[in-house]
């Protein structure tokens, strides 16, 4: 048996904390949002299926021709690896950053492992 090919970088790109940061400030307030980035910098990678992600956060899928969509499936096709997600769980699951990529997978298969981090509030 073969083992299939992971998408996923080993680690996430820097930038993707700085967009988290901005994306987790307008849910919380700044002092928070920067403790909740520490603790994903601070945790390790984990594995979850791209179609559990869509269901926990609630989140429609961006369209596939979405233009970030369509890049990350581009990269998806021709091996590029992608940086793992960054999530967070309030009661619900809010995709910090890696909402374009996830719906990338997700209309790539919906069954597709997902790396990602996840830290709870």
């Amino acid at each position: 048996m073969t083992k299939k090919k992971s998408i996923w970088k080993k680690s996430v790109d820097k930038h993707d904390y700085d967009a988290a940061l901005d994306y987790l400030t307008l849910i919380y307030n700044p002092e928070d949002a920067e403790i909740l980035i520490e603790k994903l910098k601070n945790t390790k990678i984990t594995i979850r299926k791209s179609k559990d992600i869509r269901r926990a956060s609630g989140l429609e899928l961006f369209p596939e021709d979405n233009k970030h969509v369509k890049e990350n499936i581009k990269k998806i096709k021709r091996g590029i690896l992608m940086s793992p997600m960054l999530l967070v769980v309030d009661l619900k699951l809010i995709i910090a950053d890696g909402a374009h990529r996830e719906s990338a997978v997700f209309y790539t298969s919906e069954d597709e492992d997902v790396k990602c981090v996840i830290v709870y509030r």
